[in-house]
């Protein structure tokens, strides 16, 4: 059976849970489960802290998992690979400091840099030819410079309020653009490309809409222009041989204004309907 790591906590855990159950698979309902095995799909379910998740792929001990880019950098273990991005837990990685502090990369060099991504941040500096002497924390490091253990911090950065509170500012460029990703080993386990076009049709069904509509036959032509489709919309007769009835799927973050276009150019009976599952 195809062995995968689920986060246990924290913000990967509930969204990885809610999109695992909508590709099929069966997890835990006891939150204090470790392992729960779903023989029926062929796969067994390991949950671990995030941070670990990365070292149990990379090992082998386990074939895939769920964690974030940031984890995955972070744990700098040769064998884990990303092999897909899945869409949630978005998150950017910037330096921040005193204003006026810093104003470039390279002016980081010989200072103290606070993080609870040590892995990462050395990585990061490395490839940049920067030296610097970190200073690992497990979290809150907005405080390590007004506490003076750090001349300035690497930390998730969202609105910039949280590091604005500890009088800090962001400067240089973004250490890392970082989401939920699906690693895997050295090499692709039996049962990794089935569990991969799963996840892929939640995310397809997470991102469209089928649109149905009716329209006069004479303008399918401009209809088409205005939502084609992944590769072509479906066109049928209707008793009434002027119309036809057509089906198309649409980004569903612009499916209002498709509605709008499509009803100013004529279309009625224009119905949303929300996709469960797909495979494109």
């Amino acid at each position: 059976m195809l062995r995968i790591a689920v986060p246990n906590k924290g913000s990967l855990a509930e969204t990885s849970a809610t999109m695992l159950a909508e590709a099929g698979y069966t997890g835990r309902r006891d939150s204090k489960e470790l392992h729960k095995a779903d023989p029926a799909n062929g796969v067994e379910f390991f949950y671990l802290r995030p941070k670990d998740i990365a070292t149990y792929v990379g090992s082998g001990a386990l074939d895939v998992g769920i964690t974030g880019r940031d984890l995955l950098k972070d744990a700098r273990m040769p064998g884990a690979r990303e092999i897909e991005a899945l869409g949630f837990a978005g998150s950017t990685f910037r330096f921040a400091a005193p204003p006026g502090s810093f104003g470039e990369l390279t002016d980081l060099e010989g200072s103290r840099i606070a993080t609870s991504y040590p892995g990462l941040v050395d990585a990061f500096l490395d490839a940049h030819g920067v030296a610097v002497d970190l200073v690992p924390l497990d979290g809150a490091v907005e405080s390590a410079v007004r506490l003076g253990v750090a001349d300035a911090v690497a930390d998730v950065v969202e609105t910039g309020t949280t590091l604005r509170q500890a009088g800090l500012e962001v400067f240089g460029p973004p250490l890392l653009q970082s989401e939920a990703v699906l690693i895997s080993g050295p090499e692709d386990a039996p049962g990794t490309e089935t569990l991969l076009r799963r996840l892929r049709g939640v995310m397809v069904a997470r991102r469209y809409v089928m649109v149905d509509y009716d329209l006069p036959a004479s303008l399918v032509d401009r209809a088409v222009e205005i939502a084609g489709g992944i590769e072509s919309p479906t066109i049928s007769p209707l008793r009434d041989p002027e119309w036809v009835a057509v089906r198309v799927m649409v980004a569903r973050s612009s499916v209002n204004r498709v509605m709008d276009e499509l009803y100013q150019l004529g279309a009625r009976a224009i119905l949303v309907t929300a996709i469960h599952n797909a495979r494109i």
